[in-house]
């Protein structure tokens, strides 16, 4: 299989007024198809130690204390993806709710952002009719990508589904609650997934800084399929960080105070074998 190589990081520099708990979720796990390499922490003091946590989910992170001041915290590694887009299957058939895994059922459920409950009857209304495959997720994806316009910095962090749907605007996080959203509506199980996404092989580069991204999942048959409803196309390169019900489940840095965030820095590009930019 051919492959691609990326150049992944987070930098995150804080300002706070005394110690201050952390947790991070910005790291890339091991995952099937990629292959991380080089993966390194680094602080900007040493008293900062990181230590390894998990989540219910299964996602790993790092916990640490920002020291009064100012500070720095870095993850950085290489990533070998494969060469090809996200695989589809619109005919991979949806299963009813008493078959599915017990660890799937979780993702059925309304959550804070993804408010199934209340866009049921918009749901089925819009995608009744559809067939019990992926062609229907897909076509919700279509809807989604159509209807919600994407806005840099248009939204705050209570923003959530209903508000995107109704307003017809949202940044990634809130296409990806959306999406999530109404497809629970429709009894397919759906999640939120943070991570890294390059622009390799696009014909159109967001101009914006690079940052995070969001995306969906949803299952079908017997796994776990990747749908994007802010690109609406197959991609190359997901990077996975964590996954979880809404963004309220994978908060790339969760601080228990008040610090002021400084500068992020964000890097997702591809590279050659020298490391340098491709």
């Amino acid at each position: 299989m051919d492959t691609r190589t990326l150049a992944l990081g987070a930098r995150f520099t804080h300002v706070a007024q005394w110690p201050t708990s952390s947790f991070t979720l910005v790291e890339a796990p091991d995952q099937e198809g990629v292959v991380l390499a080089d993966r390194r922490w680094s602080t900007s003091d040493d008293a900062m130690e990181l230590r390894p946590w998990t989540d219910l989910y299964g996602n790993r992170g790092q916990k640490l204390t920002l020291p009064a001041g100012e500070s720095v915290f870095e993850w950085s590694a290489t990533a070998t993806v494969p060469d090809n887009v996200d695989e589809q299957d619109p005919a991979a058939e949806q299963l009813a709710p008493e078959d599915l895994p017990d660890d799937v059922l979780t993702y059925l459920w309304p959550s804070r952002y993804c408010q199934s409950d209340v866009l049921s009857s918009d749901a089925w209304r819009l995608f009744g009719a559809g067939p019990r495959t992926l062609q229907r997720a897909l076509d919700v994806s279509d809807w989604v990508h159509s209807h919600v316009q994407y806005r840099t910095g248009s939204t705050m962090s209570w923003w959530s589904a209903v508000d995107t749907f109704n307003n017809g605007y949202g940044i990634c996080r809130d296409i990806s609650h959306t999406f999530v959203a109404l497809c629970r509506a429709l009894n397919i199980p759906a999640r939120y997934v943070s991570g890294y996404l390059p622009d390799m092989d696009v014909t159109e580069v967001d101009p914006a800084e690079m940052d995070f991204h969001a995306w969906s999942e949803v299952f079908y048959g017997d796994r776990w399929w990747t749908i994007d409803a802010r690109h609406n196309v197959p991609r190359k390169g997901h990077v996975t960080i964590a996954h979880g019900r809404d963004a309220a489940d994978v908060p790339l840095v969760t601080n228990f105070g008040n610090p002021w965030l400084k500068r992020m820095i964000v890097t997702c590009h591809e590279v050659d074998a020298a490391g340098n930019a491709a």
